[in-house]
């Protein structure tokens, strides 16, 4: 065995799969992306080095001769509840992951392993202890992906919404990493709370926009004697009540991404207020004559069919094309019900650490309703 190295300078991973190659190509991925990295080939060996040196992290095999990969992540639970443990299978199914979830597993990846699923696990589980060790759960959100040359790096984990296992699922990530580092306009559809405004968020977060501003506009909120106001801002004196000059949102998004959330609610009026400064890309503050210039990546978001809008004469064609050179359609969580039990463990986690109170656990019937429940909120419900 491999021993794993006590140093906490670095987070500590243990790989226990009963193929030596994979452990050590394993500990080779680890050890480059900064954490020690050790391993065992079987599950009595694994639990030894797990008790002399509990790691941050723990990846281990399903299928082992001996003590097999389920008995052994349920003697790691009972000895460390806290350590997050990532199950790995050849031949995953559906059943296999519920179960590895309702015994505790942190997360669950099939073989042959990618980079593309390995490193935001990783990640993830480096923020999983962070929360433990009292980081605040909002640092845990952001997704930063870079691709260069077809490899991916991620800089922090992948989203909420976007845990799981499901093929919906892993189409948004990879859809994310893909589009993230252009510079092209996006246009997310989906369900009020799948997870528009996370996608939003991790286009920018990954994107070299990523240092600048995200700046999200809820068009549907803003009323229509404003919207100029809100969106370029105005000079002191434009207007009674107008104390102090006043920066629009375009303005505040300057080299960054600017967010235009429920745009299909947005009147025809301001639709076309929209158009013009998404077209110049310059525009001029209320009461003040000089000309501004921008330069915004323009993210946009619907719960409409805007095909049945544009028809029904609500919506503009012209804005339509504008905005939609990538679109993006976020599925409900009915069609990704295999994410449930993720979804479901991850935020048992977060409410342990935010009411600072034990973990709890399902009941095999409470797992069946969550399955079989329609989820018309989605991932927000």
């Amino acid at each position: 065995m491999n021993n794993v190295n006590s140093s906490k300078t670095k987070p500590v991973a243990l790989i226990i799969d009963d193929e030596i190659s994979i452990c050590q190509t394993l500990a080779g991925i680890f050890s480059d992306e900064g954490w020690t990295a050790g391993y065992a080939i079987s599950g009595h060996e694994g639990i030894q080095a797990f008790k002399k040196s509990p790691p941050d992290l723990v990846l281990l095999d399903v299928w082992m001769p001996g003590l097999d990969g389920i008995e052994t992540l349920q003697r790691l639970k009972q000895l460390r509840d806290d350590i997050p443990i990532v199950i790995m299978s050849g031949h995953g199914t559906i059943d296999t992951a519920v179960k590895c979830t309702k015994l505790g597993a942190f997360d669950f990846l099939e073989k042959p392993l990618s980079m593309e699923k390995l490193l935001p696990m990783i990640e993830h589980a480096l923020q999983f202890r962070d929360l433990r060790n009292g980081a605040r759960p909002s640092d845990a959100g952001a997704v930063s992906v870079f691709v260069s040359d077809g490899s991916v790096s991620v800089k922090r984990g992948v989203e909420t919404a976007f845990r799981g296992v499901a093929a919906a699922t892993e189409n948004i990530r990879r859809t994310i990493a893909t589009i993230a580092p252009r510079n092209s306009w996006v246009l997310i559809t989906g369900e009020n709370g799948t997870g528009k405004e996370v996608v939003a968020r991790a286009v920018h977060n990954g994107s070299p926009r990523a240092v600048k501003a995200f700046v999200a506009v809820n068009c549907a909120a803003i009323p229509e004697d404003l919207i100029e106001s809100e969106l370029f801002g105005h000079a002191r004196g434009a207007y009674t009540g107008a104390f102090a000059e006043k920066k629009g949102k375009f303005e505040l998004a300057h080299g960054g991404t600017l967010f235009l959330d429920e745009i299909g609610d947005m009147s025809l009026r301001t639709q076309a207020k929209i158009l013009r400064i998404l077209q110049e890309q310059r525009f001029e503050r209320l009461g003040d004559n000089r000309t501004l210039e921008v330069d915004v990546r323009v993210v946009a978001a619907t719960n409409k069919d805007l095909a049945a809008e544009m028809k029904a004469g609500r919506f503009r064609e012209d804005l339509y094309h504008r905005l939609n050179v990538i679109p993006v359609y976020v599925a409900p969580l009915r069609e990704r019900r295999e994410d449930i039990p993720f979804l479901a463990d991850f935020f048992l986690d977060q409410l342990s650490f935010e009411l600072k109170e034990p973990r709890k656990s399902l009941t095999d019937e409470a797992f069946e309703v969550l399955m079989h429940y329609p989820w018309p909120g989605n991932v927000c419900e």
